[in-house]
């Protein structure tokens, strides 16, 4: 599958695509660059007049406090449009980082706003997508108030093997997850030392392992049943529109 056709697997997955929308988003991308692991994409505060489209690669929005503690509120895959929201926003609240090689491609916002006239449905469409990322924001706040260290972590384990596998990046239950432990500990407010710890109880249930850089799910269904993971705010069969 090739860099475009993620994003487009992505949003197909959840509503059917006229011959005329799939044309219109695959001419989305603008210009494409590519970006090394560990660098800050957009800065909190800067104005944008575009979007960015991540067509490989895995990227987060983070917010760091005055004393370096760094949160990382979401991760993104392939696919992932990772500010549209900059659309109507034109400044973000937070900054988008880089977590492995990235390729992204430049949308700016004169071209989403002419496909939306043109294509009204695709607002409606692209409106959702952008509803979806609050669900997994919400999904996020729920583990870290609620889920124990072992829980928050089979629950991302299990989401991002849904939203991998929508874009062709999951192979036997296994995929690519180039985060490191501190990384994993900033996303679910957890310590390095607990996130070693919690990795070693899921490969000693022989439920999950991940060593290298790669996510190696061994029984999927008992790794869903511990973390509590239900996938419905994924809205993988949402309502038409």
């Amino acid at each position: 599958m090739n860099w475009v056709e993620r994003h487009l697997a992505r949003v197909a997955r959840r509503h059917p695509l006229s011959p005329e929308e799939i044309a219109a988003i695959r001419s989305l991308p603008g210009e494409i660059r590519t970006v090394p692991a560990r660098a800050t994409v957009i800065r909190e505060g800067v104005k944008l007049s575009q979007s960015t489209l991540l067509l490989d690669g895995l990227m987060c929005r983070s917010k760091t406090l005055r004393n370096g503690k760094r949160n990382v509120a979401e991760l993104h895959v392939a696919g992932d449009f990772v500010d549209l929201h900059s659309f109507t926003l034109k400044r973000l609240d937070h900054d988008i980082e880089t977590l492995a090689p990235c390729t992204v491609a430049l949308v700016p916002h004169a071209t989403l706003e002419a496909m939306f006239a043109a294509l009204p449905r695709l607002a409606r469409i692209y409106w959702f997508h952008n509803n979806l990322d609050a669900a997994n924001h919400r999904e996020t706040v729920l583990s870290l108030g609620q889920r124990s260290a072992v829980e928050r972590v089979g629950a991302m384990f299990c989401e991002l093997r849904v939203r991998l596998d929508i874009v062709g990046l999951v192979y036997d239950d296994s995929y690519a997850l180039a985060l490191t432990q501190t990384d994993l500990g900033d996303h679910l407010g957890l310590t390095p030392v607990h996130i070693n710890r919690v990795l070693r109880q899921l490969r000693d249930q022989k439920l999950v392992t991940f060593r290298n850089g790669r996510v190696e799910i061994h029984d999927l269904a008992a790794l869903q049943a511990l973390a509590g993971f239900d996938d419905r705010y994924l809205y993988l069969n949402p309502e038409p529109l």
